[in-house]
């Protein structure tokens, strides 16, 4: 069965979605899934293409036993909106972005991450200029969001 290919949105892409994309390929890789999926992540702005993910997210994902340090930023692509099943935005704002940018046909591939994942209508919040107590929130919030969409995709991947 083809993987299901997932890419998480935020702003500039080194906080939220890489932080999202290393938390979900670890809970997929303890569970069996990842051979199941493909995980990216991207901004919807130029900003930090090329950087690192924030010094605070690699912290915290590593204080949790996740290595996000090789992700390298980048932007949305329009090729992605083809490439991937899903393109999971972190708060409202990008997904409206996303939903502008998307070509004809490929709207209906994005969603709200937490929406999408545990039916919850929130957004993700952008801890870029907040402390590190933070980032572990937005740790937490990423893990269980991550772990209902694992349980979402349970009977596809197995």
């Amino acid at each position: 069965m083809k993987p299901v290919r997932v890419l998480f949105v935020c702003l500039g892409n080194i906080c939220r979605s890489p932080l999202a994309e290393g938390v979900l390929r670890a809970l997929a890789e303890q569970k069996g899934l990842a051979p199941a999926l493909e995980v990216d992540s991207a901004g919807t702005g130029a900003w930090h293409i090329g950087d690192p993910p924030d010094s605070r997210s690699i912290k915290v994902a590593l204080r949790h036993g996740i290595d996000i340090s090789a992700l390298s930023g980048r932007q949305v692509r329009l090729e992605d909106f083809r490439d991937f099943d899903l393109l999971l935005g972190m708060d409202e704002n990008n997904v409206r972005t996303l939903k502008r940018q998307a070509p004809e046909g490929t709207a209906e591939k994005v969603h709200l991450f937490l929406r999408y994942a545990s039916g919850l209508g929130q957004d993700v919040p952008d801890p870029y200029y907040d402390g590190p107590e933070a980032f572990e929130a937005l740790y937490q919030m990423l893990e269980a969001g991550c772990s209902s969409l694992l349980e979402r995709f349970g009977d596809r991947a197995s």
